[in-house]
């Protein structure tokens, strides 16, 4: 059965609540909300508000691969919101590949 989507009130009182102190940061939300943020789950919501717990540079170290999950936040739906926050890292080219 597909999870319920959070309603508009719902997610626009999480986007708010995302709104961080470094803009590094608030531009990966934004990249989130722009792609997901009209079919937001539970557990994405869930995932989202554990990361926002989180220190502006504690978080930007994961966002931007500096550091992993663990303990507490290794959970699944944080490990979805993550992936999905995180910037796409691109495949190298097999031109470049050598």
């Amino acid at each position: 059965m597909p999870e319920e989507l959070l309603d508009e009130r719902e997610a626009a009182k999480l986007k708010w609540r995302c709104r961080r102190g470094l803009v590094e940061n608030d531009l990966f939300i934004e990249q989130f909300f722009l792609t997901y943020g009209s079919r937001l789950t539970a557990s994405q919501a869930q995932g989202l508000t554990t990361l926002m717990d989180l220190a502006d540079n504690d978080l930007l170290d994961l966002l931007l691969r500096r550091k992993e999950l663990s303990g507490d936040l290794d959970t699944p739906n944080v490990k979805v919101v993550l992936e999905q926050l995180r910037p796409r890292v691109a495949a190298p080219s097999p031109a470049l590949a050598g």
